[in-house]
């Protein structure tokens, strides 16, 4: 399926995950002390522009790993503008232990500046591709070959197997290619040429439902719904309160 940074199972390294809920506890922690979350708008930078560096080892891997990611996160969130001398010197006196440059009052009032900014403008985007979202259903479900489900969603057989239907508490094996309803893809086990395996209670809502209904060997074409993909969850190449679609094929239950 598509790469784990935007795919259905999301399987985040633990490290990665560590810090992730670190950024989320901070940004808690904030809210709860002073009571009053796409792609960002960043110049794609070459490579070679970071400088070479030595990551022979697996704790420089580790640690540039850590880094890209928490940076692609960053990236996919809309008004989010990073300072990237800032971020740095912030990563840089906390692995040092130095005293902060700022008091950590300046830093939650700033933390909740910016929730605020990157709120708003995360619902404006994303009340615009729900309306669009919605719209694409309503015309495609009128479609005699499309099913809807009643949690909303879509779907239409391409092929029909006759293998067994797995349950929630199974792993399987299948082929995908995703795409946005403008057609851009943003992930495809099918252009990589690798079928992926993944628990169905532990996708998308819209995936855990469909997989269900299918037997192996069955190739279907999925309709999403925001509410039933990653919602207001934005990923690197999907927008908050998207529809997404997909082609799936259920190859194995393993």
């Amino acid at each position: 399926m598509m790469s784990s940074k935007h795919s259905p199972f999301s399987a985040y390294r633990v490290a990665v995950a560590v810090v992730f809920t670190s950024i989320a506890v901070l940004f808690t922690a904030c809210s709860k002390k002073e009571p009053a979350e796409t792609a960002a708008s960043t110049a794609t930078v070459p490579a070679a522009a970071a400088g070479k560096i030595d990551l022979s080892l697996d704790e420089q891997k580790v640690s540039y790993g850590i880094g890209y990611n928490i940076g692609r996160d960053m990236a996919a969130q809309p008004g989010l503008a990073i300072d990237e001398a800032a971020m740095m010197a912030g990563i840089s006196d906390a692995l040092a232990r130095a005293t902060p440059q700022i008091t950590d009052e300046e830093i939650r009032a700033a933390f909740m500046a910016v929730q605020q900014k990157v709120m708003a403008e995360m619902a404006k985007i994303g009340e615009k591709n729900l309306a669009e979202g919605n719209a694409f259903l309503e015309t495609n479900k009128q479609r005699p070959e499309v099913t809807v489900t009643e949690s909303g969603l879509q779907y239409e057989v391409l092929a029909s197997g006759d293998g067994a239907k797995p349950t929630k508490e199974n792993t399987v094996k299948v082929h995908y290619h995703g795409t946005l309803i403008d057609g851009s893809v943003f992930d495809s086990s099918v252009d990589r040429g690798a079928p992926v395996e993944f628990p169905v209670g532990q996708v998308i809502p819209g995936w855990t439902e469909a997989l269900q209904l299918m037997s192996v060997g069955d190739k279907w074409k999925l309709y999403v719904p925001a509410n039933l993909g990653y919602g207001m969850q934005a990923k690197e190449k999907i927008p908050v309160q998207s529809t997404l679609i997909f082609e799936v094929e259920l190859l194995e239950i393993k």
